[in-house]
C-alpha cells in the first residue's frame, strides 16, 4: 500500500509544479499586457518590475492554485489510467477511493495552508501591491524628445528639436517655448545645438545650448489694457545653460496607512472589526432618520388611527370644509409635508448606501478567505475522478476538460460575485454559489469513476444511440404490416 501512494504521489508532484508554473506565467503575462502602457516608457528600474511582479504572483495565486490543481489531477490519472496502472491497482485489491486518499490530503495540506495565505499574507501583499501599483501609474512618462515634434511634458515649457544624436544626449536646431504663470507672455529661446544631462541628484535636467538668442516679454504681467508699444528683449549667447525642474516625473511613494482599510488589505480579525463599526453607523443613521421622519407621521396621526378619519379637536375635516380655498390650502400643505418627507429620505438614503455597499463589500471578503480553500478541494474532487474515467493523458483532452470545468466554475464564481456586490444576492450565497452548484457533479464523478463507469466511451453512446434508432424504426414498419394484413381477407 505505502509503494502505491507514494507511485500516486510521484506521478501527481510533476504535473501539479509543471501546471503551477505554466498557469502563472500566463497570468502574469494578462496582468503585464493589462498594465503595459502605465510600465513602458516611465524609466522604472528593474528591481521595481520585479517586485511589482512578485506581488502579482501571490496575489494571483487564488486562481493559479485551483486551476493548477484541476489540470494536474486530470493529467495524474489519466496517465495512470492510460498506462492501465489504475487497473493493476485494483486488481492488487485497493479501491478507487482508496488510492487517491493519499492525494485528499495533501490537497488537504494545500487547502489549509491557501487559507491561513489569504488570512495572514494575502491582505499584506495586496497592500503593497496595491500602493505600488498606485505609484506607478500615477508616474508620467519619462523626458522623451522627438525629432520634429513639441514635447510638453516639463510644466511651463515646450521642447522642439530639427534633430537629435543617436544617443538622444545631443539636440540640434532646438526650440524652447517658456510659459509664464498668470499671463499670456512668453520667452522664446533658439539654439543651433543643445547637450542634454543630469544634475548629480537626478532632480533636474541641465541642458547646455550653443549658439543662440533668447526672446523675453517685457509686459508687465496680468497687464488689463493693451499696449501697442510693447517690448521685447533679444539676447544672444554662445553658451547657457537652462535648468529644468524634474520632480514630477520621480515616482514618489505614497504612505500605505491610506490604504490600510480597504476592505482587501483586511484579515478576518480586521474584517470583523470595521464591519461591526460599519453597522454602528448604519444603526445611527436609521435612529436618526427615525427620529426625523416621526414628527410627519404623528402629524397625521393625529387625524388618521387605523385607516379611518379620527375626529380633530376643531370637528371639522376635510369633507365639511365648504369654501374651495379652504380645501386648496389644506390639500397643498399636506403636499408640501409629503414631499418633505420624500426629500428626507432620499438624503438619508444617500448616506447610507456608502455604509450599506462597504457593509456588502466587507461579508463578500470574509467568504472569500474560505472559498479558496474549498475551491481547490472541489476542482481536485472534480478533476481526480474525470481523469480516471477519461483515461487518456499528455497536454490534449486533460486540458482542454479542464479549461471547461474551470470556465464553468469561474464564470458561476464571477456572476454570483456581481450579483452579490448589486445586493441581487446575499453575500454568502454569491460566494458560495459555484461551490454549491458543482459539488453535486463532484460526488456524481466520484461515484463513475470507483463504479468503473464508460461515462465518456464514444463508442458505447455510438450502440446505444444505434438501438435506439433501431427501436424507432421498427415502431414506423409495424403499422404498415397490420394494414397490409388486414387487407387480405377483402381480397
Amino acid at each position: 500500500m505505502k509503494k502505491i501512494n507514494l507511485l500516486i504521489l510521484q506521478a501527481f508532484i510533476k504535473p501539479f509544479l509543471v501546471t503551477f508554473f505554466i498557469v502563472m506565467f500566463v497570468l502574469l503575462m494578462l496582468f503585464l499586457f493589462k498594465y503595459i502602457d502605465d510600465l513602458i516608457g516611465k524609466g522604472f528600474q528593474w528591481y521595481v518590475i520585479l517586485e511589482l511582479l512578485s506581488y502579482q504572483c501571490a496575489v494571483q495565486l487564488s486562481m493559479a492554485l485551483p486551476l493548477s490543481m484541476l489540470l494536474s489531477s486530470i493529467m495524474t490519472f489519466g496517465n495512470l489510467g492510460e498506462s492501465y496502472e489504475l487497473v493493476a491497482i485494483k486488481a492488487a485489491g485497493v479501491s478507487l477511493r482508496k488510492a487517491m486518499t493519499p492525494l485528499f490530503v495533501v490537497v488537504g495540506l494545500f487547502s489549509a495552508g491557501s487559507f491561513f495565505f489569504s488570512d495572514y499574507i494575502l491582505p499584506i501583499v495586496n497592500l503593497k501591491m496595491g500602493s505600488l501599483l498606485y505609484d506607478v501609474r500615477k508616474k508620467k512618462a519619462d523626458f522623451f524628445i522627438k525629432p520634429g515634434v513639441f514635447n510638453n511634458t516639463i510644466p511651463g515649457y515646450s521642447i522642439r528639436a530639427k534633430s537629435k544624436s543617436e544617443d538622444g544626449t545631443t539636440l540640434y536646431d532646438m526650440m524652447i517655448y517658456q510659459h509664464s504663470e498668470g499671463g499670456a507672455s512668453y520667452n522664446v529661446i533658439f539654439a543651433k545645438e543643445g547637450y542634454i544631462q543630469n544634475s548629480e541628484d537626478n532632480n533636474y535636467m541641465v541642458l547646455e545650448m550653443k549658439d543662440g538668442v533668447r526672446y523675453e516679454d517685457s509686459r508687465v504681467k496680468n497687464a488689463k489694457r493693451y499696449d501697442p508699444r510693447q517690448q521685447f528683449t533679444r539676447f544672444r549667447f554662445k553658451e547657457t545653460t537652462q535648468k529644468f525642474d524634474m520632480g514630477s516625473f520621480a515616482m514618489n511613494r505614497t504612505d500605505q496607512d491610506l490604504f490600510k482599510t480597504h476592505h482587501q488589505m483586511l484579515n478576518l480579525k480586521q474584517l470583523k472589526f470595521y464591519s461591526d463599526s460599519n453597522l454602528v453607523h448604519m444603526d445611527s443613521l436609521e435612529k436618526i432618520y427615525s427620529v426625523e421622519s416621526m414628527r410627519y407621521v404623528n402629524f397625521y396621526s393625529k387625524y388618521y388611527q387605523e385607516g379611518k378619519p379620527k375626529e380633530s379637536k376643531s370637528g371639522i375635516t376635510l369633507a365639511e370644509l365648504n369654501q374651495s380655498d379652504l380645501k386648496r390650502t389644506a390639500l397643498n400643505n399636506a403636499l408640501n409635508q409629503s414631499r418633505q418627507l420624500k426629500d428626507l429620505a432620499t438624503n438619508r438614503n444617500q448616506d447610507f448606501t456608502p455604509y450599506y455597499e462597504k457593509d456588502i463589500r466587507y461579508d463578500i471578503e470574509w467568504h472569500r478567505k474560505f472559498t479558496l480553500a474549498f475551491s481547490c478541494l472541489l476542482l481536485f474532487g472534480l478533476g481526480a475522478p474525470l481523469g480516471a474515467i477519461i483515461r487518456k493523458g499528455g497536454l490534449g483532452l486533460p486540458v482542454v476538460m479542464a479549461i471547461i470545468f474551470f470556465l464553468i466554475y469561474h464564470v458561476i464564481a464571477t456572476l454570483a460575485e456581481k450579483a452579490a456586490k448589486d445586493a441581487s444576492l446575499a453575500p454568502i450565497w454569491g460566494m458560495w454559489m459555484a461551490i454549491i452548484v458543482l459539488t453535486p457533479l463532484a460526488i456524481f464523478l466520484t461515484y463513475k469513476s470507483t463504479s468503473d463507469s464508460a461515462l465518456f466511451d464514444v463508442d458505447q453512446y455510438k450502440i446505444k444511440a444505434e438501438a435506439i434508432w433501431k427501436k424507432v424504426v421498427s415502431l414506423f414498419k409495424k403499422p404498415k404490416s397490420e394494414a397490409v394484413t388486414s387487407t387480405d381477407p377483402t381480397s
